[in-house]
């Protein structure tokens, strides 16, 4: 059998950091994931889907995210059944977190924080991220090559 799951999306809110009574850090949070098609007036629809990271992966998101910051988040689609205050039986529907990864340069994240977090306007354009820069190192530490004319492939 095989279970994984990767999505991208924006938090919905600053993601919650707890301890279990062990000492395990857990963060939970959602995110919002746009569906990949657009209804006959032209909406998209969102989907709010509920993440719990453990460790330090807890940790990394608690410490770096925050509400509006776009986020990929790689791992297992989990569903835990309970009973609420009205004894009925649910269901909740979560993806636990194996990986979490940046997916905009800090600009656009600060950007995208003055902005709302979902866009209404379609024809908006794109927040674009800043390119990566190379900065460390000097540029003593590259050597030019020379050109023979005579391509490596």
């Amino acid at each position: 059998m095989y279970n994984r799951v990767i999505l991208v999306g924006r938090l919905t809110a600053d993601p919650e950091l707890r301890q279990t009574p062990n000492g395990i850090p857990v963060c939970t949070f959602s995110i919002a994931v746009d569906r990949s098609f657009a209804t006959k007036g032209g909406e998209r629809q969102t989907d709010f889907i509920d993440i719990v990271a453990w460790r330090q992966q807890a940790e990394f998101v608690s410490r770096y995210f925050s509400k509006g910051r776009a986020i990929l988040v790689e791992g297992s689609l989990q569903v835990r059944s309970y009973t609420d205050k009205n004894d009925q039986k649910r269901r909740a529907y979560e993806v636990v977190a194996d990986a979490l990864r940046f997916v905009e340069s800090k600009n656009a994240a600060q950007s995208a924080q003055s902005q709302p977090a979902f866009p209404t306007d379609e024809n908006a354009p794109p927040a674009i991220a800043a390119p990566a820069a190379y900065s460390s190192g000097s540029v003593d530490d590259f050597a030019e090559i020379d050109d023979d004319g005579d391509l490596p492939f």
